[in-house]
């Protein structure tokens, strides 16, 4: 027998980030490739989830979540962001981000319906719009600012325009929209009558004075916005993939539809070290950040005296350099990166699907001062432009 699998996947190709993670593990160099922290995470919300698997039932939760998480996200967001959540009709829990991005685009795309999708951009998006018979229309952000632009925005979007994605902070550029980009985006969506899917997982990593604006707080916008955050991203816990999905109760009823039949539920003891978190005081998120700016700020610094040109990282994991207009480009600089000088990097090319930018490296600095200088080291002797 032949097999015969979905085009949408039998074609794509092995993704850079497996690439390159693999290279990692087989040439034991160090990973700032890939997005995750060193370390186990908070100890406190460790323990919280441990006692549970005990004294919380191991069975079937609730599909939407426990009411416990649910209405520890709505409290969550009501002080940090000051939105006004019903946790249990506007609020449910998925296994990751991941999976209530796959299932907001399920649910809200139809065939033919045109998806807005701002490039450079996480790679699910592009392949799960396709799953569900959705036509992408590409607006590609330009660095260094990586900013919106109107008449990008006009060319856009369409009386067939269904949902517009919107990663904000945004990986891999490390940007934090700006309230007027995101004035100019809720106009576009509230004209056009579009859906809003709002992947925020970067949302407490935020730097420099910097407070994350939920676009779901806007003019006209609480109506039409799918919201999704991770407790991976939050507590350094990217194994848990505890997801987060806020919208109106319109809208939700036909993401939990989908959810129903992705995941269905999610591990309640997980869930319960998550209600844990989202309920700790202000000083811990706070610590948070000041930790990771620390660790941009060391990385950064030490690429600098390198001779490499760092960009600014507003928020996420993540920085770049740029590696200037060589002929070598992005990709070939990271397979020899990792493959002469021991450190795994991403190529931001890869986060494009037309108008792709060649000459940034992105690299993760969520690792321990250790993990930092020993890459710092290795690429000591590497060229700081091809």
């Amino acid at each position: 027998m032949i097999p015969r699998f979905n085009p949408v996947f039998a074609d794509l190709p092995e993704t850079v980030f497996e690439t390159m993670s693999g290279l990692a593990r087989t040439l034991g160099a160090i990973n700032l490739g890939q997005g995750f922290p060193d370390g186990q995470g908070p100890d406190d919300v460790r323990a919280a989830a441990a006692k549970a698997l005990d004294t919380v039932s191991n069975q079937y939760p609730s599909m939407m979540g426990l009411p416990s998480l649910r209405s520890a996200i709505a409290a969550h967001y009501r002080h940090h962001q000051g939105l006004d959540l019903d946790p249990e009709r506007e609020v449910m829990v998925t296994s990751g981000a991941t999976e209530a991005l796959a299932g907001a685009l399920l649910a809200l795309v139809r065939p033919g319906d045109e998806v807005v999708l701002f490039e450079p951009m996480y790679d699910a998006y592009l392949p799960l719009v396709r799953q569900a018979g959705g036509v992408p229309r590409f607006v590609t952000l330009k660095p260094p600012h990586f900013g919106l632009d109107e008449a990008a925005l006009a060319e856009a979007f369409t009386e067939r325009t269904r949902v517009v994605v919107l990663n904000n902070p945004l990986n891999p550029s490390a940007t934090v929209f700006s309230e007027s980009d995101l004035a100019l985006l809720a106009k576009f969506c509230c004209r056009f009558d579009a859906v809003a899917v709002c992947d925020e997982v970067w949302e407490h990593l935020v730097f420099d004075g910097r407070r994350h604006v939920p676009l779901m707080r806007l003019p006209g916008m609480r109506e039409r916005t799918v919201k999704i955050g991770s407790a991976g991203k939050i507590f350094s816990l990217t194994g848990w993939k505890i997801g987060f999905v806020m919208a109106p109760e319109p809208l939700m009823r036909g993401l939990s539809r989908a959810h129903q039949f992705l995941t269905f539920t999610t591990p309640p003891n997980l869930q319960e070290g998550v209600a844990y978190g989202l309920a700790k005081d202000d000083a811990y998120f706070e610590a948070m950040r000041a930790g990771f700016s620390r660790s941009r700020d060391r990385l950064a610094a030490g690429l600098t005296r390198l001779g490499f040109t760092a960009l600014p990282s507003a928020g996420t994991y993540f920085l770049s350099i740029d590696i200037g207009d060589g002929p070598e480009g992005d990709r070939a600089f990271c397979e020899r990166m990792v493959r002469e000088h021991g450190v795994a990097a991403i190529p931001i090319s890869a986060f494009y699907a037309e108008g792709a930018v060649r000459n940034l490296v992105r690299l993760c600095f969520a690792k321990t001062d250790a993990t930092l200088d020993a890459a710092l080291e290795r690429l000591a002797g590497m060229p700081h432009a091809v």
